[in-house]
């Protein structure tokens, strides 16, 4: 039992790494956009400029219209009062409004957790990626997923929700299985750990064709 153990905790920990190391990726992917766009200023209003000089407003409304649609791919659409929230959530929104989801948030995080900023990154990126995949399943219309995340009181509270393929989720082992194969599973158990380790509460529910997970964690 105990070598079983071992084996898994090493598992885990091996997929916590691939997953902080993906997390990062996408993140100072998104970043080096916005560093881009910023160093090509410059360029811009010279280009803006010389269509003014000639009077050629028409061209002057194109070009503003393709730098429009660029800064869009690469705004930071949600401002959670944590750097590492806004990056980790702002990456994830990206990458859901690709797959045509429209992800729903109302969040709030203060600047200083009582816990790490890695324990955060694997909370928040592992829902994310759960209710994507779950997403892109489904017809698009139905593609939308609720973030809520606040203080209440001394406990951070987490919610996401998913909407599913309308047929209630089946447990297995007293947890939902996931939907995305073989070992994938890890991320749940990740979540899991998390939250026990810094004495929070995990809830999931599968309910009337949506999925929600709800997270508290202590900050006292």
């Amino acid at each position: 039992m105990g070598l079983f153990s071992k084996a898994v905790d090493k598992r885990i920990a091996a997929y916590q790494r691939e997953l902080i190391e993906t997390h990062y990726r996408e993140v100072d992917n998104m970043y080096r956009q916005v560093r881009g766009w910023r160093h090509d200023y410059r360029n811009h209003i010279q280009t803006m400029k010389a269509y003014a000089a000639v009077g050629d407003l028409d061209a002057i409304r194109r070009y503003l219209d393709l730098l429009d649609k660029d800064l869009t791919t690469v705004d930071t659409v949600l401002k959670t009062g944590n750097p590492v929230a806004d990056a980790i959530l702002n990456s994830k929104i990206s990458l859901a409004k690709a797959k045509d989801i429209r992800v729903v948030a109302d969040v709030q995080v203060p600047y200083r957790l009582k816990f790490s900023e890695i324990d955060l990154c694997c909370i928040l990126g592992n829902l994310f990626d759960n209710a994507i995949e779950a997403s892109v399943h489904l017809p698009e219309e139905q593609r939308v997923i609720r973030v809520y995340i606040d203080l209440r009181g001394s406990q951070l509270y987490i919610s996401f929700t998913n909407l599913t393929a309308g047929k209630k989720l089946q447990k297995v082992n007293g947890r939902f299985r996931s939907t995305k194969g073989e070992g994938h599973g890890f991320g749940l158990v990740r979540i899991d750990a998390i939250v026990e380790r810094l004495g929070g509460y995990l809830s999931r529910n599968s309910e009337d064709g949506a999925y929600t997970t709800e997270i508290l964690l202590p900050q006292t």
